[in-house]
């Protein structure tokens, strides 16, 4: 089995690859990534020295670098993404082309070449909001309602999937899933902005009240959980992952961290809410369980601290990752914290 992972060099898409090269060391997995800011290949240092691995430097936006990277490929996995709500609310157009034109191009790719699956990695974004003491949760029967201009690319992006499945019979499937946390994660998202910033002695930036509620998924288990989709999940189907925390809010997960690490709460500071922020996500993962025999198994606060230590024993690749560009991102974001 050959397979084609894009994105491979980011968060969830190394730990995929390392992931699936583990657990199907017999198959060729071919990464596509284009290295923005958010891709790093120290990530698959692990994977350097194995034959049946290969990295493609290309966009997905580029026919040719994805005609290259598709040629004699039975399964897509499609990781490739811009994936930050703070940035796609600063500049919206590189989320509609890389989300939208660049899955439309890998989409006509997988017809010519005939792929026996492409499966398409979206988020619960897409299902909009839930008020905090709303005791529904997103599942795959949710209508969209899309409230950022990253989710609402990725609705398209998932529209446009469902679309090449009805229209051309192209054998898809989708899993929406939340958030992710865990190691090589870039650290301008929660955990790792909090952890490295506390490792740096700097102050912890917190959107609004910090009641923001999201479900957290352990990105080990996201990977287990493509696994299964892709052996045994049904053709043109969505599957919702989520993980084992239960409406635990953002500054809920600031002081968890903190206490965890020994520093004072005092490292806490508010700032300014991002527009249009969702106030809160939850996933029914009820269908992946029932049907394919998935469900988590990594508890957050365990795998929270697991999580720490993994920055704290792996400074220098936060450090690397950190500087240059990020600094003029989080200046403009945050000002001076």
């Amino acid at each position: 089995m050959k397979v084609l992972v894009t994105g491979g060099a980011g968060f969830i898409g190394s730990n995929f690859i390392l992931y699936w090269i583990k657990n199907h060391p017999d198959d060729k997995v071919v990464n596509l990534d284009k290295l923005t800011y958010a891709g790093n290949l120290e990530n698959l240092k692990e994977a350097d020295n194995i034959d049946n691995y290969s990295f493609i430097h290309g966009d997905i936006c580029d026919t040719k670098a994805v005609e290259k990277a598709m040629d004699g490929v039975d399964m897509v996995v499609h990781f490739a993404a811009e994936s930050h709500v703070d940035r796609s609310i600063m500049e919206p157009a590189p989320f509609v082309m890389t989300n939208v034109v660049g899955t439309q191009i890998l989409l006509d790719q997988a017809l010519k070449n005939n792929v026996k699956r492409f499966h398409h990695i979206s988020t619960d974004e897409v299902y909009g909001s839930l008020n905090l003491n709303d005791s529904n949760k997103f599942n795959e029967r949710t209508n969209y309602n899309p409230r950022s201009p990253y989710s609402a690319s990725k609705a398209s992006s998932d529209h446009l999937v469902k679309s090449y499945f009805v229209t051309y019979g192209l054998p898809i499937t989708i899993s929406n899933c939340s958030n992710n946390f865990g190691p090589y994660q870039f650290p301008e998202k929660l955990i790792p902005l909090a952890i490295t910033n506390i490792l740096e002695g700097k102050r912890v930036p917190v959107y609004g009240d910090g009641l923001y509620v999201r479900d957290w998924l352990y990105v080990e288990d996201h990977c287990r959980a493509i696994d299964l989709i892709l052996q045994k999940g049904k053709i043109g189907e969505t599957y919702c992952i989520g993980g084992l925390a239960e409406d635990i809010n953002n500054l809920t997960i600031i002081k968890k961290i903190i206490k965890i690490m020994k520093a004072n709460e005092k490292l806490i500071e508010f700032v300014k809410d991002r527009p249009g922020h969702d106030r809160k996500y939850s996933i029914d993962w009820s269908k992946i369980k029932n049907e394919l025999g998935w469900s988590p198994l990594h508890s957050f606060d365990e795998w929270v601290e697991k999580t720490i230590e993994w920055y704290e024993n792996n400074e220098n690749w936060w450090k690397r990752v950190k500087s240059g560009e990020y600094q003029k991102y989080y200046r403009k974001q945050y000002g001076n914290i």
